[in-house]
């Protein structure tokens, strides 16, 4: 396998397949810090970016080398997938009924504004890319380089999709106010649902 044209936009389009959660997750991460400096973005964005490129590398590894217990192992990733957006997606939706409390009492001006914890970012990052470990059986074929080039697209493709989804989100979520920790955590709960249903029946 060379580095080629069609190589880049097989990568391009599995790039865009596997940065889908990550780009809803950035979604809901822009509803709820409506005032997300632009830094924060490019962090935000850098980190989901860091976890589909070390995933799929991962998966090309474990497939090299320990196929078998691999296999095995890929049953749990949707369950794991599945809880850990789904206990985010609770905590969301406790935030935005503590949120409503807050608008009602007259005190709207501290709703959607707590960033997202560097330990919930860890956790959005392994639950929208733990799925991307399956990839390393679609690369298994290529040598470490053009693995490795074929992650970074990954990385880039999801960097540029998740800051652009942190952006609109932003925007969104400043006329959402509560409402948008409600939607947040619906999405994040469904994001789940689909990834476990999706991994249960392939």
């Amino acid at each position: 396998m060379s580095v080629n044209a069609l190589f880049l936009v097989n990568s391009v389009a599995l790039g865009f397949g596997l940065a889908m959660d990550a780009f809803s997750v950035s979604l809901v991460n822009g509803l709820s810090e409506p005032r997300m400096k632009r830094s924060r973005q490019c962090l935000i964005a850098g980190v989901y970016a860091v976890f589909q490129f070390v995933m799929p590398l991962i998966g090309w590894l474990c497939v090299r080398t320990i196929a078998q217990v691999f296999t095995v192992f890929q049953q749990c990733i949707p369950w794991i997938a599945l809880i850990l957006l789904v206990v985010i997606g609770l905590n969301m939706l406790l935030e935005g009924k503590k949120d409503r409390k807050k608008e009602k009492s007259g005190h709207a001006e501290d709703i959607g504004h707590g960033p997202v914890s560097f330990g919930t970012l860890m956790l959005q990052g392994v639950a929208t890319s733990i799925d991307a470990l399956s990839v390393g059986f679609t690369i298994a074929e290529y040598g470490i380089f053009e693995s490795l080039i074929a992650c970074l697209v990954i990385a880039l493709v999801t960097f540029a999709l998740c800051y652009i989804a942190l952006f609109l989100g932003r925007k969104i979520g400043t006329k959402l106010t509560w409402r948008a920790q409600y939607l947040g955590g619906i999405i994040l709960i469904a994001i789940g649902i689909e990834i476990f249903v999706t991994g249960i029946l392939s």
